[in-house]
Order: structure tokens, then sequence, then C-alpha cells
């Protein structure tokens, strides 16, 4: 495997990571965002650091487990040396989000909105706290201790725990309640004023009556984070046929595996943290005592507690994704495809004229079949019913499903089955290679012929997420692609990987090497070459080397990288042609396209894919290039309205840290002027197919005699 630490133009990949995470939190202490959105940002940030534990910190322990002497070929350290540095720079982060917390908890207070400590309710509100505890608290809660008769328990991932030092007959013994999932998080009290407290305080304040018969010396509120890296390959499961069984296995494991991380919510003796650390076998580096909640999940449902005007305040401005006028709703969506190519440019437009043309699919009557790549699906998707319409009324409908998209795993396992039962055919992917691709495929016969309509997008088929991710959906009658996806989906139903396409680039096998080729298109011309990428993340060592190789040719490089960037800029006889900016904003920059050249020569693509070696190497993903001139110039607005950005976006420099861009006299936020822009367009003239026209016409001459 290539080395590149010592040519000083990488970074490791888990502490570019935790920057990009702190650029998250950065948004939680900006005065200019609303308040309730400052605080979803510091949730954000929580439950970011949470998954980087499970997944990231936890695969170093793999590694380290397996082979000592692992080397990150991007920095040069070993994972023990990878470990040592995030357990520090994690304790950094922990105090910059007690900072961040504070100061929008304390401003929050002033618009009569409090997270409370027990001692700061009334004596009215204690009552409440008292009555809510007895009658639906206490007859569910599992109080444990641990002496010789009761085994030390197992700590469940992620889940809220009170513990204590109990003393009794001068024996010191460790107790515990793991606090119910099944029961609200926090209980808002009865007052005007938003005030509220959390489950986990209610318990700590009754732990001593639960308790009664013992001494309780020491308490606190702690979690267990454990390392959730699982791959369904790994696992030998021979003589289990059924997939789906196969996960729901590795589900259950995922809630024991070893611990990376132990939280408190204040200090505790010695003689405590060092009995707890002991049990879930860790050392003391990898414990962090934070006074701001533990779980901050709670933020996402407080506006539903606030009334107007106070929201208007506290909230960003609602917007709803809006309606292009590109698409007549009144007329056939497969026949205006048929005319003309079709962008939605997500969250800004709307998802609905994608679900209305699979609606439509799955009643035409020449629609022949339907297939389609899933990755994630909302919990409630008008996808799957349409989708399953169309099998009822007898469409050959295809869905590769993928389900080890982790953290979602169980949401699609439920989705198969309720595909799989109304006719579909589900496929689950190949070993060792997950399904990341993002396409659909339309098989239409007329007149004996047989035509396509396909869908390529940059983001997943969810309709919730749709609303909240930066994506690009693009729907074309174009043959040529047609014929592509129709080979794709053919080859991926007899896992067949190896296929050739003329308008799709798919990995693992031919979307690095092109990508690699269009890049030495551009080193070719030298000065006059232009490369515009933006993608989420960049690991893949091969396509950073080129970059830089590209760089030294002179040739122009802007990036945008919203999250992991192991490429450095700017380091002189290298990278210095190469400008990378990272964009956080109100949502969330989830796009890829990629630019090769300029004007005529110009070759655009989008694609599910970010350039990691994951994407490139070990998962299906689809880029496919654009022709249109229309849609080509939409996408080109889209990231040059991007790279124009200096609200929200961040340069980084050559030592891997961001910065903010000078403004230059004005201020320029890409996501807000997608909005108005969006808005704006929604005010014109729906487009009219003559046909349709006519036939109003006709209509409307007849009421007239």
């Amino acid at each position: 495997m290539k080395s590149l630490h010592t040519q000083g133009y990488t970074q490791n990949r888990e502490l570019s990571w935790l920057k990009f995470n702190k650029r998250v939190l950065e948004e939680g202490m900006d005065e200019t965002v609303p308040l309730l959105e400052r605080l979803k940002f510091i949730s954000i940030f929580t439950s970011n650091l949470d998954e980087f534990f499970m997944i990231r910190v936890g695969s170093l322990f793999d590694m380290l487990e397996c082979n000592e002497a692992v080397i990150d070929n991007r920095s040069g350290l070993s994972p023990q040396q990878q470990l040592s540095i995030i357990y520090n720079e994690v304790g950094l982060l922990y105090k910059e989000k007690e900072k961040a917390y504070e100061n929008v908890e304390n401003q929050l207070r002033l618009h009569e909105i409090s997270n409370l400590h027990y001692k700061e309710l009334s004596n009215v509100e204690k009552k409440y706290v008292k009555k809510y505890f007895d009658s639906n608290v206490l007859p569910i809660l599992s109080p444990q201790i641990v002496d010789s008769h009761h085994p030390f328990p197992h700590l469940s991932n992620e889940t809220l725990h009170v513990g204590a030092m109990l003393e009794h007959n001068g024996e010191e013994l460790f107790s515990v309640i793991a606090i119910p999932e099944a029961l609200p998080s926090h209980i808002f009290l009865p007052s005007p004023k938003l005030r509220y407290i959390s489950l986990a305080n209610i318990v700590l304040k009754y732990y001593d009556e639960i308790f009664s018969m013992y001494k309780v010396q020491d308490k606190t509120i702690f979690r267990v984070t454990r390392n959730g890296d699982i791959n369904a390959d790994d696992e030998a499961f021979e003589i289990e046929n059924d997939f789906r069984k196969k996960m729901k296995k590795l589900l259950q494991k995922r809630k024991k595996l070893a611990a990376v991380r132990l939280e408190l919510s204040n200090n505790v003796s010695g003689s405590f943290t060092k009995f707890l650390l002991s049990k879930i076998n860790l050392l003391e580096n990898q414990m962090y005592i934070t006074e701001a909640p533990l779980d901050l999940s709670y933020a996402f449902m407080l506006e539903d507690y606030i009334e107007m005007p106070s929201k208007r305040t506290l909230s960003y401005k609602p917007f709803i994704p809006q309606k292009t006028p590109k698409i007549n709703f009144n007329y056939s969506l497969i026949k205006q495809i048929q005319k003309r190519d079709l962008l939605l440019s997500y969250p800004f437009q709307s998802m609905a004229p994608y679900l209305k043309l699979i609606k439509e699919a799955a009643n035409h009557k020449n629609v022949i079949s339907i297939k389609i790549t899933i990755y994630r699906l909302a919990t409630q998707a008008k996808l799957v019913e349409y989708l399953c319409s169309a099998a009822e009324n007898g469409k050959d409908v295809t869905v590769l499903i993928e389900l080890r998209a982790r953290f979602d795993e169980q949401n699609n396992i439920d989705w198969s089955q309720r595909l799989e039962e109304s006719g579909c055919k589900v496929y689950y992917g190949f070993e060792g290679f997950k399904v990341h691709s993002k396409i659909t495929l339309i098989t239409l016969r007329e007149k004996g012929n047989l035509s396509y309509i396909t869908q390529i997008g940059t983001g997943n088929y969810n309709e919730n997420t749709a609303k909240l991710y930066t994506d690009l959906c693009y729907i074309t009658s174009n043959s040529a692609l047609g014929i592509d996806a129709s080979q794709f989906f053919k080859n991926m139903s007899i896992s067949n990987l190896l296929g050739s396409y003329t308008q799709l680039l798919v990995s693992p096998v031919n979307f690095k090497p092109s990508i690699l080729n269009l890049i030495d298109r551009e080193i070719d011309k030298k000065e006059e070459g232009l490369i515009k990428i933006k993608v989420n993340s960049i690991t893949d060592i091969d396509v950073i080397e080129r970059l830089k190789l590209a760089s030294c040719s002179g040739v122009k490089i802007k990036m945008i990288v919203r999250g992991i960037c192991c490429l450095v800029p700017g380091v002189k006889d290298k990278t210095e042609n190469i400008e990378i900016t990272s964009i956080v904003g109100r949502y969330l920059e989830h796009s890829r396209i990629f630019i090769f050249g300029k004007g005529e020569d110009e070759k655009l693509f989008i694609a599910s894919a970010d350039f990691m070696t994951r994407n490139t190497e070990r998962r299906v993903e689809i880029a496919t290039v654009i022709t249109n001139p229309e849609i080509k110039k939409q996408i080109n607005h889209v990231i040059d309205l991007c790279f124009k950005d200096n609200i929200k976006a961040r340069r980084l420099d050559n030592k891997g840290n961001y910065n903010k861009i000078e403004k230059n006299n004005k201020s320029f936020d890409s996501q807000s002027i997608l909005m108005k822009e969006a808005i704006e367009e929604s005010k014109k003239p729906v487009v009219n197919d003559d046909k349709f026209l006519r036939r109003l016409i006709k209509i409307f001459k007849r009421k007239i005699t």
C-alpha cells in the first residue's frame, strides 16, 4: 500500500473528521444562528461524536488487536498513536461543547425555556415530578446491585444509566439503574413557561429513596459507548441462507461489543471510577466528565412546545421544498420526461415529481418494469407504497436493497419484508460489497419498442432527508443511459461486477480508473486544466496522489469537501494549486459533483460516491455523465454558488485547519441563495404541453357553446 505521510500533503482521516465535527459545534456557537438551531447543532455534534466512537474508534481497536504494526499511510500513525491523540483531542472538544451548551442554555432561559436540575424546581413542580415518578417511572425501573450474589450487569450501548456506590454494614457496593427507553427522555412541567427536566435527573434525585436500605455515597448519570463496527461479511454463518436472519443476529451482537468510551455527568470518587473502568475494561483517558447533557436529542422536539412568535425568533424561518415549474402535475410525467430531462435540487426543490413519476409508472399501461437500488429509506415511505402497488398491478418490480446500511439495518429489514410480501423481487447485494448506488429504471413497451426513463441521484430515496440534505436528482429518457441502466441491473442480478457501460461509471471496477483518466486529461492541459469537485469526503490515496500531480502540472483545482479531507491543500510545490472549502450550514451538503475541463471541453458527472477508498473499491457506486447543456448549466450554477460562499464556508489551510473566508464587502450564503432562487422559480408559469393545452382549449370551447 502506498504511503504518503512523508510527503507532507496528507493528514489522518480521524483527526480530519474531528476538525470537521468541531465545525459543526462552531455553528452551535454562532450568534447569527437562531438559538434553537444552535442547540440542534450541539446535539448533532454530540450524535456525530457518538457514531465516531462506535465506528471509527471501534475500528482502531479492532486494528490494534489484529495487527499492532499497521501504520496509517496518510499520517504515519499507528492505531495506538491515533487512539492516544483522539482521546486527548476529544477531551478538548468536550470543554468546547460545555461552553457552547451553557451559553445557549442561558440565552434560552431569557426566553423562558429552561432545562432544569431538580433543585431549581418550585414546590408545585416538585410535587408534580414526585407524582409522575411514583406513577410512571418507579414501577418499571430495574435497580441492580453488584455483590457476591449479583454479577456486574451488561451496560447497553448509549443507554443512560444512573449509578452509585452504596455502603451497607461497612461494605461498599456498586448499584445501577438503566433509564427506561420506553419513557419520554424529558418531562415537561405544568407552567406557562417552557420548563422541563430529564428523566435521568429525576431518577438521580430519587435514587436514595429507591435504595433506602443503603447509604448512597456517590452517584452520577453515565453512559457507555461500545464498538459498533460490525461487518456482516466477517461473520461465518455458513448454514444461514437467509441474509435477513444473519443481519438480525449482528444487530443483537452490536449491543454487546467492547466499550470504547465512558461518560459521566459529574465528578465522583476515585474508587467509584476505578471500579467502573475496571468492569467495562477502559482506561482513565477513555472517560469524560461533562456537565452538559450526555444526550441532547431532545433539542429536536422543543419546537413542538413553542408557540409563535417565539418560534419565529428562535428557529430558522420555515422553508418548504418548492415545486418546479418545469413539471406540470396535471399531465403525465412520463410523457414530459420523454420530451425533456429534469434536474431536481434537494431540499430547495421538492421530491414530489420523482415520487409522482413512480406512482404513475405503477399504474401506467405501458410500463413493464421498475428497478431500483435502495440504501436508506424513511420510516414511513410513499416510495415503498408505490413500488408495492406496481408489483400488485402486475409490473415486474426489482429492488436491490442494502441491509448493511449502518444504523438503518433494522429499518431496511422491515421494508424488504414488506416489498417481498407485495410480490417485488428483492435482492440484498453482494458478499463483501455494499450497494450504495442511487438509480431507478422504468422500462416501457410502446408500439412494440422498449424505451426507458432513468433516474440517477447523489442521495438516498429518503423522503425525510430529501428535506434536509442537498442532493441532485436527474431524470431522463436518454436511451443510451437507459440501456446502460438496464445492463447494470442485469449484472447486479447475477452478481457481475465487471459490466461494461458507455454512460455510467460503476465502482468497484471502472469508477476510479475513469476518474484518474479524467484527471490525467486535465494534467495534459497543464495551466489550462481545470477540475471542480464537490464531495462529502476524500481519503482515497490514488485520487489524492493524482490530484497532487495535477496541481504540480499547473491545473487549477477547486474542491468542496464537507467532512473528512485527507488531502492538505496549499503545500508549496505539491498542492499549491488546490483550494478546498467546507460548508456547514442549515442543510447537510451531500451532493457529489465532478467537473473536468471548461467550455465545450467540459465533462460533468454526478455520483453516489465520495472519493473514499470504501466507495471506490468496496462498494457498488454509480456516476453518470451529464450531456444535456441545460442540466449542465444548472449543476454548474449550484457548485459555483458553493465556491462563492463566505458565510457558512471555511477554507482549509496547509496546516489542516479551517478558517473563515474574507467577505470582500459582500456576504454570500449559498444555501440561502438557493432557497430564494427556488421560491422565485416556483412562481414562474408552469410548463405547458401543447397537446395538453389543445385539450384544455377544446374543453373551454365546449363550455362556451
